[in-house]
C-alpha cells in the first residue's frame, strides 16, 4: 500500500488478514467442518469462532483498553465502558462458506463515541482488501474507490439480501422486492452484506438494500461507502441505521430514488418520551438491540409446575 495508513487501521488490517488465512485453510477441507445452528437457517462454524478469537486477540493486544462488539461473543471481551468499540463480523456469509460458494468476508470497524472511524472488509478468496479511515477516502487494495455515476434507477443494478430467519416478514419483503425489481435493471443476492455494500462503494452496484441486518454486518462497509462518495441510511433516508435492522445505500442520485420506494416499508424505532413517564426517553434502537441480544442468549425460564386443583361439587352448583 502506497499511502500511510492510520495505526489503528493497520492493526485492523492485520487482524482481518489473520482471519482470512484461517478461512482459506479451512475452505480446502469443508467436509470436516463442524457446523452448528444458532437458529433456523442461521449457522455458525468452528471457523467463525477461531477467526473471532484471532481478531480479538490482535485488536486487544494492541489496544487493551478498547471495547468489543462481536457477532459470536457479543460484548464479553474488552473494556465495557470504553469510548472506542471494535465491531466485528469474523465471517460474513457463513452459509456461502459452508457450501463452498466463494462469496464471504471478514468485517472489522472501529467506532469512537458511536461514530465509525476505521473500517476493513477483507475478501479472502479474491485477496481484495477494502478499507477506509474517516475523512481520508476509501480504497480497495491501492485503488481509490468511487460510487457509480448512474442517475436513473431504471439503468441501475441493485444488490439485496433475502430474509431467511424464522419470524422474518417475508410478505413485506416480497412487496418491496417487487417494487425495486420492476424499477431497476436487475437485482442480485450473493449472500454477504459486508461485501455487497463494498461493491456499492466500488461502483459494481448502484444501490443495495436489506432488512434484518446486525451492526457487525454493516458497520465497516458503511464508512467505506460514505468515503467513496455514497450515502447510507434507513429506509426513510435518515442516518439512523446501525441498530434499525434496515439499510439502503447507493450513489446519491440512486439512493434518493431507492428511499422513495422503500420509505413506506420502514420499521424504524423512534426515540421519543415514553408514555406515562414524562421527561424520560424511550429506549433507543441500540438499547432495544442489545436487550434483545442479551435476552436471546439468556437461558430459558423453567416452566412453572402444574398444580392439580380439586373442584368440589358444591363449587359447580354455585356456578
Amino acid at each position: 500500500m502506497s499511502q500511510a495508513l492510520h495505526p489503528m487501521l493497520n492493526v485492523a488490517i492485520k487482524a482481518a488478514r489473520t482471519a482470512g488465512t484461517i478461512i482459506n485453510r479451512a475452505s480446502l477441507d469443508l467436509d470436516i467442518l463442524k457446523v452448528t445452528t444458532k437458529s433456523a437457517n442461521d449457522f455458525v462454524t468452528e471457523v467463525d469462532h477461531r477467526c473471532e478469537e484471532a481478531i480479538i486477540e490482535t485488536l486487544l493486544g494492541a489496544y487493551p483498553g478498547h471495547g468489543i462488539l462481536a457477532e459470536e461473543s457479543g460484548r464479553t471481551h474488552g473494556a465495557k465502558n470504553s469510548e472506542y468499540v471494535w465491531i466485528i463480523d469474523p465471517l460474513d456469509g457463513t452459509t456461502n462458506f459452508i457450501h463452498g460458494l466463494p462469496f464471504y468476508a471478514v468485517s472489522i470497524a472501529l467506532a469512537f463515541r458511536d461514530q465509525i472511524q476505521q473500517a476493513v472488509v477483507y475478501d479472502p478468496t479474491r485477496n481484495d482488501l477494502f478499507y477506509a479511515s474517516k475523512g481520508r477516502g476509501a480504497f480497495m487494495n491501492d485503488k481509490r474507490l468511487r460510487v457509480s455515476k448512474r442517475t436513473r434507477l431504471s439503468d441501475s443494478l441493485v444488490g439485496t439480501g433475502f430474509p431467511f430467519r424464522k419470524g422474518d416478514n417475508f410478505q413485506r419483503y416480497l412487496k418491496m422486492f417487487a417494487e425495486v425489481m420492476t424499477s431497476c435493471a436487475g437485482v442480485r443476492r450473493p449472500g454477504a452484506a459486508a461485501l455487497d455494500l463494498c461493491y456499492v462503494a466500488a461502483g459494481h452496484y448502484d444501490a443495495f438494500f436489506e432488512t434484518g441486518l446486525n451492526p457487525w454486518d454493516i458497520a465497516a462497509a458503511s464508512l467505506i461507502i460514505t468515503e467513496a462518495g455514497g450515502l447510507i441510511g434507513n429506509f426513510t433516508g435518515e442516518a439512523d441505521f446501525m441498530y434499525q435492522r434496515e439499510v439502503v445505500a447507493g450513489n446519491p442520485k440512486i439512493y434518493a430514488q431507492m428511499v422513495n420506494i422503500l420509505a413506506p416499508f420502514t420499521r424504524i424505532i423512534k426515540d421519543a418520551p415514553a408514555a406515562g413517564t414524562p421527561g424520560e426517553a424511550a429506549p433507543t434502537a441500540e438499547d432495544v438491540f442489545i436487550a434483545s441480544a442479551t435476552a436471546a442468549a439468556a437461558p430459558a425460564e423453567a416452566p412453572k409446575k402444574k398444580v392439580a386443583v380439586r373442584i368440589r361439587k358444591a363449587d359447580l352448583d354455585k356456578s
